[in-house]
């Protein structure tokens, strides 16, 4: 702990953030990188507390208690303080293989565990971190390291998203040859596709897969395992294999009127955006637009705010983000304590972006959508809504309708962003993998084997839809366990 009183002498301080109002002129990552003494400073606040929640990475009904994947924070703090950044590189790269992506795109649920947190602005760990794998790629620190060894062994990887690059980069470590299957045109999977370029650049993910292929990934796009590759050839050419295919099946709204045009699931929206960004520029116009239209993003959480930032991105004439539950508090209720993730009111990106240009936060909570109403050729033209209430219903708690409130709202573009339900089936069904009362992959967390030998799952595929960071965490897990399964032991943590 390089300054016992830092927490009691420096307030918190956020890297500048462009202005919203001129940031959604373009794609490119908004947030910038503080100077190195304020970072230090910010390391300083750093309590070197008992117990650091922060990275305990245990769940606390359901939601996430500090850093999934066990990140040393207290030790990479301390070093960043005291201005020895290669070391801090080292213990960062000790938990994590993507820090750079963990630092864009992670809610911190590490930030909403410091101790510090409980009564005074937590740590800005999420900008140190993200901070730190910049600096190291910048002075060259982070550079391909194959291994020494190979063992003769070779898994295949079903999915490129964090959970399967994590998995494949833990496998190549132990010495394996690993393959990675892709049926997108890019690898990344949601890091590539389903997270705006503004929020992620693309050329950060390119980046570390250069890397990974450097070091022996062999990575195969365009080829959808079960499809366009028999999983019959899959098993007889690979010793084991890691499923990692994300939950990708979107939770849909079948309402009156739901067959209209205009109204899209949220990753076909976000999906075709930045795939015709990076091919084009948007030039090839291979993409849903919202540019001069009324946009309702139906659904909250990360995917609904992308798609706000991207619809304001568009130049859309307006903007309303529906939420059926009622608006967070300004502060935990009694019933969500610190160490928990802080369920509490905030302004997202998008949102604020939104906000800047059209006066106020766009979302409408406690509102249900009742039908779709067309232009008389094909097309959506206007939602028709009810406001709710939640009430107790046999020890349920339920949406009701509040008679009296009906309300229509103009829309030419509906994007729905309501989660998704699980994996699709096709390749869990060939290969004979057994799935939860969820529809996922049925593996145990810690040892991530599936009914079937020398198959494992692992990420949103196993768990459903979840962080990135449990996506790293799920993904390492996978490959210990598949190298265990391969050679009797493993080295991997």
């Amino acid at each position: 702990m390089g300054k016992p009183t830092g927490f009691l002498e420096y307030p918190r301080e956020l890297p500048l953030v462009q202005p919203p109002a001129e940031r959604i002129h373009n794609w490119l990552e908004f947030h910038e990188h503080a100077d190195e003494d304020k970072l230090r400073i910010q390391g300083a606040r750093c309590m070197d507390c008992g117990v650091p929640f922060c990275h305990t990475g245990s769940l606390i009904e359901g939601m996430a208690a500090g850093c999934p994947i066990n990140n040393l924070i207290p030790e990479w703090n301390d070093l960043v303080y005291r201005g020895l950044w290669r070391e801090a590189l080292e213990r960062l790269h000790k938990t994590n293989n993507f820090p750079e992506f963990t630092g864009r795109v992670c809610p911190a649920p590490c930030e909403g565990s410091c101790v510090l947190g409980i009564n005074e602005p937590p740590v800005t760990i999420k900008s140190i971190e993200c901070a730190i794998v910049d600096k190291g790629f910048e002075e060259g620190w982070i550079v391909p390291e194959p291994p020494a060894v190979r063992t003769g062994k070779k898994v295949a990887v079903v999915g490129s998203g964090p959970a399967g690059l994590a998995a494949a980069a833990q496998l190549n470590r132990a010495g394996h040859w690993v393959t990675v299957f892709e049926r997108a045109d890019r690898i990344g999977g949601l890091l590539m596709y389903g997270i705006p370029n503004m929020k992620l650049d693309k050329r950060i993910v390119q980046r570390r897969v250069d890397l990974l292929k450097a070091e022996g990934i062999a990575f195969v796009t365009n080829c959808e395992v079960g499809k366009d590759y028999p999983v019959d050839k899959l098993r007889k050419l690979f010793d084991a294999i890691i499923l990692c295919g994300g939950a990708t099946k979107p939770r849909d709204l079948p309402i009156e009127g739901r067959q209209l045009g205009g109204i899209h699931f949220a990753m076909e929206f976000l999906h075709a955006n930045t795939k015709s960004l990076l091919d084009s520029n948007h030039a090839d116009g291979a993409f849903i637009s919202a540019k001069g239209k009324d946009v309702i993003v139906i659904g909250g959480g990360d995917t609904g705010t992308d798609c706000v930032g991207t619809a304001m991105r568009h130049g859309c004439k307006s903007l309303v983000q529906f939420e059926i539950l009622p608006m967070p508090p300004l502060t935990r209720d009694p019933d969500n304590p610190w160490p928990q993730w802080p369920k509490v009111y905030k302004l997202d990106y998008g949102q604020e972006e939104a906000a800047a240009i059209f006066g106020k936060d766009p979302r409408e909570y406690l509102i249900q959508t009742k039908k779709f109403v067309g232009d008389g050729s094909g097309h959506v033209k206007e939602l028709h809504t009810i406001r709710v209430e939640w009430v107790k219903d046999n020890g349920r708690t339920i949406p009701r309708e509040i008679p009296g409130t009906e309300r229509v709202f103009p829309a030419q573009l509906v994007l729905l962003a309501l989660g998704f339900l699980g994996p699709e089936n096709q390749l869990l069904d060939q290969l004979g993998v057994e799935k939860d009362p969820r529809s996922n992959a049925k593996a145990e967390h810690g040892k991530f084997a599936t009914n079937v030998p020398g198959v494992f799952a692992a990420g949103d595929m196993r768990r459903g839809q979840s962080l990135v960071v449990w996506a790293i965490n799920e993904g390492r897990g996978a490959a210990r366990e598949c190298d265990r399964y391969l050679m009797g032991d493993t080295q991997l943590p």
